[in-house]
């Protein structure tokens, strides 16, 4: 296993983990941008299917997002690295924060940089799914755009659960798979 690389993905997903507040809707577009577009270990697709899978997988996103990076750049002792690195600054931020927990609360300023990085924070996942969702509609494929937009109305409108919505696009897919597998034709 070469070592430079592993602390490469070390120092990634902790520097990452360590300045971004908003969970994974958040660290997502940030991986991407250094593990696809500077650092050139994985494919732009890949990414996608890492982020898809990092979602519906139980736990939080920006965990399971490291794990899949990590486990695709140096295998188990890639997806480690990335957990230990993507683990320990939140783990560190509120160690400390709950030693001075009473000041934090009610302090005035506190409460509106909060405030303000809730705007930034939804900022921020406007333009990953701005993106993301013009991945899917420049890959031309009905299917994938079809999906998106039904269960974007029956989650936002119709109220069905979110993990039925889950379970059905992944049978959809576990079928356009084996469709594709057996015929040769893919529709994703």
């Amino acid at each position: 296993m070469d070592a430079k690389k592993l602390f490469k993905l070390f120092i990634s997903t902790f520097s990452l983990s360590m300045f971004t507040f908003g969970g994974g809707y958040v660290i997502v577009p940030l991986m991407r941008k250094k593990f696809v577009k500077e650092l050139g270990w994985i494919e732009e697709q890949e990414m996608l299917d890492l982020t898809a899978i990092a979602q519906s997988s139980p736990g939080a996103m920006a965990v399971n997002a490291s794990i899949l990076v990590g486990y695709r750049v140096a295998g188990v002792t890639g997806a480690f690295v990335a957990i230990v690195g993507t683990v320990l600054p939140p783990l560190i931020i509120l160690s400390v924060i709950s030693l001075f927990y009473t000041a934090f609360r009610d302090n005035l300023y506190v409460g509106f940089l909060l405030k303000a990085m809730q705007a930034g924070v939804s900022a921020v996942i406007v333009d990953v799914v701005i993106d993301m969702g013009g991945d899917v509609f420049k890959s031309r494929k009905a299917l994938p755009v079809i999906m998106m937009f039904v269960v974007f109305i029956l989650s936002a409108f119709v109220k069905m659960n979110v993990i039925i919505l889950i379970l059905i696009c992944g049978l959809i897919g576990a079928l356009v798979t084996f469709t594709a597998r057996r015929t040769g034709k893919n529709l994703l």
